[in-house]
């Protein structure tokens, strides 16, 4: 529709411009004499020059006005003057020329007046039907594949050296780049050239950024494309741009062929509505023969990119199609420090900023976040007005992205904010004074995102795995701002839903998926299967009895209620502590870790914990800013 209406909107145009053109002409038109006119003109003597063209006159009087006369072809302007009496005198003593028509001049007087509406008609019926053919030709390539293709000389601007971290993956792909640039050296050995590399992990780990750096260092074409662009609306669309891309690549091999989300189209079989004629399947089932069929595949190398290998299918994933499997985890804490080194180089930042002490405050953070962390950083600076960004923008940053921006607008009456404030304080008392969990870093009952206040607890460390003690504890945590308010309001509020969804998840996790229960034993119950067209795991393959599923009920009440206990346990014997807690915070709205640490006035359960391992200048200076900046 919209090309549609910008052709009518050009041939309007068009007409208006050529209408335009032909008033023009006609407005600077001489006027019309007859003979009559033109032979008393000269014995009043008031004709200035006359011009003869054929049977064409043209008259300029001495006042100026330019006049046409019209005589009888084959007769001389003389004669004809002569006839009307014009004395022979007064012609002479009139400036007559005579001038012979070319014969373009008069064929051109004589078809173009006729001539040029039909070439406008024929022009306009050109243009439609110009793009009724392009129509056309769109609707016959559905076919064909628009992967974008980066050439060689093209192939600028990020390189491995612009990826932080990720060595193994780095190193992995440096292999088949050099076996595209050197291949020689490997066939010497009887090496095959990979045909597939599947790189895998959770979002935001630079999957795509190792495609795009693979494209600066290979010196071979590139071609890329999603993996949502195979499908369409039409049968057989996805198969045959399969083919189409893969020609592509045949002709310009040896070359990297890299597809974005390939789990958009290779999911496992026969689990959609289609069954095998699923246009997905077709085109999963297109995409194999391509990798590894009857005919040869050399020089091309496929990369893929997914988040989610568990739902690709098994004979996608097998040897002689994906031979290399690329595992991308969260960064860790030197990847994270070198992650953002590399945001950090065109940013200017002040002499109080540590990247060290930035990568310590954010384990779990993949690249994708760390970006954001410092594009907030900056961003908020600029809104402060500072020239260069400063540590405490970083920091206020990291919340942002961990919790959401701040809602100051956001107003609690003073019962919310004293339940909020004892509540808060709850959380960060037990997990003060248990011996396995993390240093809290800051509480806060300003609003962020969804929730009305926050305890950041952070690890010291980077860690891979946990133990059943750690996962009771944490429960205790969950739990603590739910016994705070039970103990010091006799009644408690819908603010702790949240929490208590958690700790079920993790009690439920602890019975049925890590054989962390004694009645239970190391088994997994309840194998969860995807249900691809309907959603992301709503289904479970329940393979326990009602016995069994009455006895895990009963394990997840009694870890909760452990919890629960403990966490009341520790508030009741700490009600001043966590009393004085609660004041800062409805004083001060927010404590970073130096201010909770003197309002709790107790050591950590944790050794590892201590303030004297963390208080550097920088931490004082910013608790300094964060406590102004609360007040």
């Amino acid at each position: 529709m919209k090309q549609t209406a910008r052709n009518i909107l050009i041939f309007v145009l068009a007409f208006i411009a050529v209408g335009s053109l032909l008033a023009l002409v006609n407005v600077e038109k001489p006027e019309n004499l007859d003979i009559t006119t033109l032979a008393r003109a000269i014995e009043e003597e008031r004709v200035e020059q006359i011009v003869v063209h054929g049977v064409n006159v043209d008259v300029t009087l001495k006042d100026g006005t330019k006049a046409v006369v019209l005589k009888e072809e084959g007769e001389s302007l003389s004669s004809l003057l002569s006839n009307y009496d014009v004395s022979a005198d007064k012609i002479r003593a009139t400036s007559i020329e005579v001038k012979e028509n070319s014969g373009f001049s008069y064929w051109a007087s004589v078809l173009l007046p006729s001539l040029i509406p039909f070439l406008l008609i024929i022009g306009v019926m050109w243009f439609f039907l110009r793009q009724a053919q392009g129509q056309n030709n769109r609707a016959m390539m559905f076919g064909q594949s628009n992967a974008k293709e980066v050439k060689k000389d093209d192939a600028k601007g990020i390189t491995f050296k612009d990826v932080a971290g990720v060595q193994e993956a780095k190193e992995e792909l440096k292999e088949i780049v050099e076996f595209l640039k050197t291949p020689q050296k490997f066939v010497d050995l009887g090496a095959k050239i990979p045909k597939g590399v599947l790189l895998m992990g959770p979002p935001g780990t630079g999957k795509t950024l190792l495609a795009r750096a693979v494209a600066g260092e290979a010196g071979v074409p590139f071609f890329h494309m999603s993996g949502s662009e195979f499908v369409e609306m039409f049968v057989g669309v996805g198969a045959s741009r399969v083919r189409d891309i893969f020609a592509k690549a045949k002709k310009s091999a040896p070359c990297i062929l890299f597809i974005d989300e390939i789990d958009a189209v290779g999911r496992q079989r026969g689990s959609g509505l289609g069954g095998s004629h699923d246009e997905r399947e077709q085109t999963l089932n297109q995409i194999l023969v391509e990798m590894d069929g009857f005919e040869p595949n050399a020089g091309v190398i496929l990369i893929a990119a997914t988040n989610r290998p568990d739902v690709l299918d098994p004979a996608l994933l097998r040897p002689g199609r994906f031979d290399r499997r690329i595992m991308l985890d969260n960064p860790d804490i030197n990847d994270r420090e070198s992650i953002l080194t590399v945001h950090a180089i065109k940013k200017p930042l002040s002499e109080d900023v540590k990247i060290r002490n930035l990568a310590e405050r954010t384990p779990g953070f993949s690249g994708a976040d760390l970006a954001n962390l410092m594009n907030e950083g900056a961003i908020l600076a600029a809104r402060r007005g500072k020239k260069i960004i400063d540590m405490i923008d970083l920091v206020e940053s990291i919340e942002k992205v961990m919790l959401g921006p701040e809602r100051r607008s956001h107003l609690m009456n003073p019962e919310e904010r004293r339940i909020t404030a004892f509540h808060e304080a709850g959380h960060a008392v037990v997990a003060h004074l248990q011996p396995h969990t993390d240093p809290v870093q800051k509480i806060s009952i300003v609003s962020r995102g969804r929730a009305a206040g926050f305890t950041l607890k952070v690890p010291t460390e980077d860690r891979h795995m946990r133990n059943r003690l750690e996962y009771c504890e944490e429960i205790a945590v969950m739990l603590g701002g739910y016994a705070a308010e039970k103990i010091f309001f006799g009644d408690i509020t819908t603010g702790a839903s949240n929490d208590m969804q958690n700790a079920t998840s993790v009690a439920r996790n602890m019975v049925t998926q890590w054989g962390m229960s004694d009645a239970l034993g190391p088994r997994v119950y309840g194998q969860r299967e995807d249900m691809i067209f309907l959603g992301r795991e709503i289904h479970e393959n329940r393979d326990y009895s009602e016995t069994v599923a009455k006895l895990i009920d009963e394990e997840i009440d009694r870890l909760i209620s452990e919890g629960l206990q403990k966490a009341t346990q520790i508030i009741t014997d700490h009600k001043e502590a966590l009393d004085r807690v609660a004041s800062k915070l409805l004083t001060d709205e927010t404590l970073d870790r130096i201010a909770f640490y003197g309002a709790v006035g107790i050591l950590p359960a944790n050794p590892k914990n201590e303030l004297k391992k963390v208080n550097t200048e920088e931490t004082k200076e910013a608790s300094v800013v964060e406590t102004n900046n609360a007040k």
